[in-house]
């Protein structure tokens, strides 16, 4: 690498937020823990990255207390005495290695688990009503009936209930799973909301509602020092080439509302950091996130990996680890933030070490057998 990547680990301040550098563990599910109970093999294995160096680890998505927000079994609950426990174990065991954690709190909406085929194991029964905006799960697929209010309403409350247990939890901040087509991001796609009440409407800024709604009762109830980050996305499990903004005017509609509303941090999704996100600018989505908003963002997709997470999940290919003077330069130029680590983190604990020694080239490279078992 001819890129030293020392601004990787320059330290990160933000009014609510301090990290002593810029890795960020990104969220990515396990299901690991037994009908939703975290164990210790969980707590190990956060640790073991907040050992390694990574500044912020944000934990795979959590269920919130609401009864459609699960579709499988051992993705971890953020409610019930049981579980909370565990949760209160993962943050203990990362804060003893020095390190920062968030939760990242999920509700599906529409979307099951065959969505991404064998992903998970066990098997999954829905028996409540989805939430969901008008009741399709892609464009033009209608498969449920739209929510009634008083379920998007309570959908709202229970975010706003996971948020005030985080802090109790002692969390350093969270995490709202605002992308890849699921509860939060099916009222902000035209393709799945087409309600004409106030939870819908023709624009994206109109559409922000819901997304808005929950970032305030987080607000709310977490307080307001406690830092909220809000991850988004253009592309769905549903679609890989949907698009939410056409434009960077139409995305700082929805970016603004959510900022006003509280949101600290924006997590840009992409599948590949290094692609731009709109036509006339090289800058990627966290890019575009950082200039409308002022706000710090995180950018994601496919760090030192030579193919993107779909391509291993779908298609069954592995990953050679690569150098990363791409993501280097661009975060020279203050482009982004922070950076977003996934499966490269999952494959080798260690890699931020090897990163900062300059051995990448010593990584243990990805590949669908990593998910088999935590380590």
């Amino acid at each position: 690498m001819t890129t030293r990547p020392d601004t990787v680990f320059r330290s990160f301040e933000s009014p609510k937020l301090t990290l002593p550098n810029r890795i960020v563990m990104a969220p990515m599910t396990r299901a690991k823990a037994i009908g939703g109970v975290s164990g210790e093999d969980v707590a190990t294995y956060y640790a073991r990255r907040a050992a390694a160096g990574v500044g912020l680890i944000v934990t795979e998505g959590t269920w919130i207390e609401h009864p459609a927000a699960s579709n499988e079994v051992n993705v971890p609950r953020f409610y019930g005495d049981d579980a909370l426990a565990g949760w209160r174990a993962v943050v203990e065991a990362v804060h003893a290695e020095g390190g920062k954690i968030a939760p990242q709190l999920w509700h599906v909406g529409l979307s099951q688990k065959s969505d991404v085929e064998n992903l998970y194991s066990s098997q999954f029964e829905r028996d409540v009503p989805p939430l969901t905006p008008s009741g399709f799960i892609r464009a033009g697929d209608k498969v449920a009936e739209p929510s009634d209010p008083s379920d998007i309403e309570s959908a709202v409350a229970a975010y706003g209930k996971a948020a005030r247990t985080a802090r109790e939890l002692g969390f350093d901040a969270l995490e709202l799973h605002g992308a890849h087509g699921y509860a939060i991001d099916q009222f902000f796609w035209h393709e799945t909301n087409h309600r004409s009440d106030e939870w819908g409407g023709r624009t994206l800024g109109q559409r922000a509602r819901f997304g808005v709604e929950v970032v305030r009762a987080c607000r709310r109830e977490a307080g307001e020092d406690f830092p909220i980050i809000f991850r988004f996305s253009q592309w769905k499990l549903q679609d890989y080439e949907a698009r939410l903004a056409n434009t960077p005017e139409e995305l700082g509609t929805l970016l603004q509302a959510l900022c006003e509303a509280g949101v600290d941090i924006f997590h840009a999704s992409q599948r590949r950091f290094w692609e731009p996100a709109f036509a006339g600018s090289d800058l990627n989505l966290a890019g575009w996130a950082q200039r409308l908003t002022g706000k710090p963002a995180i950018s994601v997709g496919s760090v030192g990996l030579s193919t993107d997470l779909l391509d291993a999940l779908v298609d069954g290919q592995s990953a050679e680890v690569t150098d990363v003077e791409a993501l280097v330069q661009r975060m020279e130029a203050d482009e982004f933030d922070l950076i977003a680590v996934g499966r490269a983190l999952i494959a080798d604990a260690e890699w931020p070490q090897k990163l900062r020694q300059d051995r990448l080239q010593d990584a243990v490279p990805y590949n669908k057998e990593s998910l088999i078992t935590l380590d």
